[in-house]
């Protein structure tokens, strides 16, 4: 999930920028546009996670759906079949609108054709509802049915905003990265990154409220089918782990970017960047490890190696596209005044 994060919230980041008309991103464009090819080793990645449903998903026991009414009442959504369909038709969804996007604007950069960024504009527009959709029903099945008894209707928007500031940050690590090695254009200024900082900086607290949110209403109703979910992660060493989360993934970035300097202060930016990427992952560890270890924090080297694989992966296919391609989105006809944006 931490890779779709990457993938589906930098294909986001690119369709709204064609859609918003933004300006000061066009410049950094192509950045998110490598790192939405992501996507395309997913399906590779999921084909041994799909060879254990087994192991990970209680509803994919027939015995227990049989003896289980509630079980018995989703079956017809939770099944197996349904469940690869839905894989399938997310997984072609993504990697549609990413060819679509990125080979229109790969091929703006010989032809200069303003035409093609209004194609763009139009495909932003029809990817935007499926987006939304498919992003919420891949958080619903690949995450929330792990525990297939447990509910929650702000689960979507939850992972989307994890997901929008893991793009963002590892957006605004690599812009950083690349201008510190002089490879990206002449004139990165303060405006922007104090853009990318403000942005961090709002998503973070997006994520907070839609994080307290979540928590308020299944506190207030309190229903044993709800509330079974947060007990588990207040159990054992979860406790621990359930306050490091509102250290880590809102504390530390909220604090570390309040201040208009720490927005504008490049060596902060990557910093808060490579914290919010491990805040994400954080994130998603408390979320799916309590349904497999309820004793407590499990920490194998698993836990070590899946990280540095994604990390992995991520830097293999940014790197392979930037050697066959311009870092700047030099057809694009917003490209100078992105340059010289001044807040």
């Amino acid at each position: 999930m931490f890779l779709v994060s990457i993938g589906l919230g930098s294909l986001f980041l690119v369709g709204i920028e064609y859609l918003g008309g933004a300006v000061w991103s066009t410049p950094f464009r192509r950045i998110t546009e490598f790192l939405a090819s992501v996507l395309i080793v997913i399906p590779i990645i999921a084909i041994p996670v799909y060879m254990h449903m087994h192991d990970l998903y209680h509803w994919t026991h027939n015995e227990a759906v049989q003896a289980d009414k509630l079980l018995k009442g989703k079956e017809p959504y939770l099944n197996l079949e349904f469940f690869t369909i839905r894989i399938v038709v997310f997984l072609l969804i993504w990697l549609a609108f990413y060819f679509l996007l990125t080979k229109n604007s790969k091929k703006q950069d010989t032809s200069k054709d303003q035409g093609l960024t209004k194609k763009n504009i139009k495909i932003s527009a029809i990817f935007m509802p499926f987006f939304a959709l498919t992003i919420t029903f891949a958080a619903i099945d690949w995450m929330m049915s792990l525990e297939p008894h447990w509910f929650s209707t702000i689960y979507g928007v939850y992972y989307f905003s994890g997901t929008m500031l893991a793009a963002l940050a590892a957006t605004t690590y690599l812009l950083i990265y690349l201008n510190e090695r002089k490879l990206l254009f002449k004139g990165l200024n303060q405006d922007h990154y104090y853009s990318f900082g403000a942005l961090l900086f709002a998503f973070t607290n997006f994520w907070a409220y839609i994080a307290f949110s979540q928590f308020l209403l299944i506190y207030y109703a309190n229903m044993p089918e709800e509330t079974f979910w947060y007990l588990a992660r207040w159990e054992g060493s979860w406790i621990v782990f359930s306050i490091g989360l509102i250290i880590v993934h809102f504390v530390v970035p909220y604090f570390g970017l309040l201040s208009q300097p720490s927005k504008m202060n490049p060596k902060r930016l990557k910093f808060m960047s490579l914290w919010i990427l491990f805040a994400h992952f954080y994130d998603l560890y408390w979320l799916i490890m309590p349904t497999y270890s309820k004793e407590g924090i499990v920490f194998g080297w698993m836990e070590l190696g899946f990280p540095l694989l994604a990390v992995g992966i991520v830097a293999l296919m940014f790197g392979l596209k930037a050697n066959k391609q311009n870092l700047i989105p030099v057809g694009d006809p917003k490209l100078i005044r992105g340059i010289n944006f001044r807040l």
